[in-house]
C-alpha cells in the first residue's frame, strides 16, 4: 500500500476518533449548557451542518476538477481540515444556540472542502488491483475509530466534563490535519514531473 494511501487512512482514522468523542454527548451539551438549546434544536443544529456541506460540496468539487494538478486539492484539504478541527474550541466558549448554528455552518463549509479532496487524492493514488482492499481498510479504520471513541466520549465527559472533550477533539483533529503534510512532496513532485513531461 502506498505511503500516500496509508497516511490518508491514518489521518482519517484520527479525525474520526476525535469527532467520535463528541457524538454521544453533543445533544446533552446543547440541552444542558447552551441557552436556547433543546431537543428540537439539536435536530436543527445537525441539519445545519449537513445542509451546508451538501450545498457547497458539489460546487467545490467541480471547481477543483477543472483545475490541473493536485496542489489546489491539497490546499483545500489542509485548509478545510484545520478549520473544521478548530470548531470544538468554538463550542468551548459558546453560551447561546445562535453561536452553535454559526459554528456548524462553518464546519459544514470546511468539510465540503475536505471530503471531495480527500476522496479525489485517495482515488487517484489507490493501488491498482487493490481498490477493494484499500477502501475496506479505510472503512474498517473508521468503524473502529467511531466505536472506541463513542464509548470513551461518554466516560470522559462524565468524569472531566464537556470542555475536556472539546479540547481533546481539537488536539487530535489538528494532529490528523498535520499528518497530511507528509504527503505534500509526493503530490507536488508528481505534478512537477507531469509538467516536465508535457514540455518534453
Amino acid at each position: 500500500m502506498k505511503k500516500i494511501i496509508k497516511n490518508l487512512i491514518l489521518s482519517d482514522f484520527l479525525l474520526q476518533s476525535a469527532w467520535g468523542l463528541i457524538g454521544p454527548i453533543f445533544a446533552i451539551f446543547l440541552t444542558r449548557q447552551i441557552k436556547g438549546g433543546s431537543l428540537a434544536m439539536v435536530g436543527f443544529v445537525v441539519a445545519t451542518y449537513w445542509f451546508t456541506k451538501s450545498i457547497f460540496q458539489p460546487f467545490i468539487a467541480h471547481y477543483l476538477d477543472l483545475k490541473k494538478g493536485e496542489k489546489d486539492d491539497f490546499y483545500f484539504l489542509i485548509g478545510g481540515m484545520y478549520l473544521a478541527n478548530l470548531i470544538p474550541l468554538g463550542y468551548f466558549f459558546s453560551t447561546r444556540i445562535e453561536q452553535i448554528f454559526f459554528l456548524e455552518a462553518i464546519r459544514g463549509l470546511a468539510m465540503a472542502c475536505v471530503v471531495p479532496t480527500w476522496s479525489g487524492i485517495f482515488t487517484r493514488h489507490i493501488d491498482v488491483g487493490w481498490e477493494a482492499f484499500s477502501w475496506s481498510v479505510e472503512s474498517t479504520g473508521i468503524g473502529f475509530a467511531a466505536g472506541f471513541s463513542a464509548a470513551l466520549g461518554g466516560i470522559i465527559a462524565s468524569i472531566l466534563g464537556f470542555k475536556t472533550i472539546f479540547v481533546l477533539v481539537t488536539f487530535f483533529g489538528l494532529l490528523a490535519s498535520s499528518i497530511l503534510f507528509s504527503i505534500r512532496h509526493q503530490l507536488f513532485s508528481k505534478e512537477e514531473l507531469s509538467s516536465r513531461e508535457k514540455v518534453l
